[in-house]
């Protein structure tokens, strides 16, 4: 497979996990599973996108982990910061 071609199919699989949170919103889903579950999403579309779009995943050390640490530092803050205000 061309580097072309999987840069499309990983386009096509972030457009596609777009639509479905899209979609969570749009049918009203509401509670913190779903708000992690849609939290988990964002934070592999950011993953995707620095390994696909940034050019991370043939990197090895400090840089290729930059962009791990930084997305589970956020993730980890925002999961926090919804069960501290649920109660969960």
């Amino acid at each position: 497979m061309t580097n072309t071609r999987s840069a499309w199919i990983v386009y096509l699989l972030l457009s596609g996990l777009t639509l479905f949170t899209w979609g969570v919103a749009r049918a009203g889903y509401s509670g913190l599973g779903v708000t992690l579950l849609v939290l988990g999403v964002a934070l592999l579309k950011g993953q995707m996108i620095g390994d696909w779009f940034m050019s991370l995943r043939g990197l090895r050390g400090f840089w290729r982990w930059v962009i791990v640490l930084w997305l589970l530092l956020v993730g980890g803050l925002i999961t926090a910061a919804f069960m501290i205000a649920t109660g969960g």
